[in-house]
């Protein structure tokens, strides 16, 4: 899997949770007007891959994404997946760092769930409200953490 394919994830993670998707074919619409050039079959599978699932409320059908049961159970990398998809709003790196931003009030649950998880190459990791800092065990390890992180957010 691709950071590509990650970023893209993340955004129809966004999408679904923040706004109202009812088809694919609306959303293979609103990654095209981000720069996404998708298929309606790429859009089904990371739909699947994210665990979307249509449901219907008073004013029709829609997509939602509920990752508090994937988050409350499983072992500790699915629970880490599952904060990724839920919390996780960006991931950048510079040297041996990489920094996480999630949904307000969220970083220490990521947090958490990368130390438990025992992620490969992480020495440890500070949160703030928004924010975490994790430190990888190489000089130069940010760029593969980041990757590793943005697989694992990618469901």
């Amino acid at each position: 899997m691709t950071s590509q394919t990650a970023t893209r994830r993340r955004l129809i993670r966004r999408l679904v949770v923040d706004g109202r998707v009812e088809s694919q074919q609306q959303l293979v619409e609103l990654l095209s007007a981000d720069g996404h050039q998708v298929t309606q079959a790429t859009v089904s599978r990371d739909l699947a891959a994210l665990g979307a699932v249509k449901t219907r409320d008073e004013t029709g059908t829609c997509y939602v994404i509920d990752d508090q049961e994937r988050f409350a159970s499983g072992d500790a990398t699915e629970r880490l997946a599952a904060g990724f998809t839920q919390f996780v709003e960006g991931i950048a790196h510079s040297a041996n760092i990489v920094v996480i931003h999630t949904t307000p009030g969220a970083a220490h649950l990521v947090a958490s769930g990368i130390d438990g998880a025992a992620v490969d190459g992480v020495l440890g990791t500070v949160a703030g409200d928004d924010t975490i800092f994790v430190v990888a065990t190489t000089a130069d390890g940010g760029a593969d953490l980041q990757r590793t992180f943005e697989l694992i957010g990618a469901g």
